[in-house]
């Protein structure tokens, strides 16, 4: 939502959507966004959708609201609605930032995410430690510690947006 708002400063309403069923752990992302919403004075909007029609509703709500923008719940929801959501996002001119990097590559505004391959680096090392005799249960558990931030140039432009100098420059990929 950061990174949002940096694009769109006057930004005032985010809603992020998920799907409850492709989503069962979308809790630990809730507190988290209210939290960022209101110290960014943001309104923040839960959105669950179930299909690409709910998914239009939400996206339509949002449309018409200036200054408001959609964020995306990393989930396999998210790979169905690319191209429906990118085609929406033009139309209705609001802001799209999705966490997952292979939507932001397929015309989403934003990508923010874990690096995959540091995660299986370093997954490797737990592998090794178990086949030497380690029990899993007594490993410490590991969060992701290599981000990666995907920035397309195209999409800001369709939208009419400038994306930040220092924000571009920030990007570990820009697409033009």
């Amino acid at each position: 939502m950061e990174l949002l708002k940096e694009i769109v400063p006057r930004l005032t309403r985010v809603a992020i959507f998920y799907n409850p069923a492709t989503a069962p752990y979308h809790e630990i992302y809730l507190n988290p966004f209210k939290a960022a919403a209101a110290s960014l004075g943001v309104v923040p909007i839960v959105a669950p959708v179930r299909d690409l029609a709910e998914l239009e509703t939400v996206m339509a709500t949002q449309g018409r609201e200036p200054n408001a923008g959609l964020i995306g719940m990393p989930d396999g929801f998210q790979a169905r609605i690319t191209r429906k959501s990118r085609r929406s996002w033009h139309v209705t001119g609001f802001r799209a930032s999705i966490p997952t990097l292979a939507v932001a590559r397929a015309g989403g505004l934003l990508g923010y995410s874990n690096h995959i391959g540091d995660n299986y680096r370093r997954a490797t090392a737990y592998v090794d430690r178990i086949l030497k005799g380690e029990k899993p249960s007594d490993l410490p558990v590991q969060f992701p510690v290599k981000f990666e931030l995907v920035v397309n140039l195209k999409a800001a432009k369709a939208l009419g947006l400038e994306v930040p100098p220092l924000l571009e420059q920030r990007a570990d990929e820009v697409i033009e």
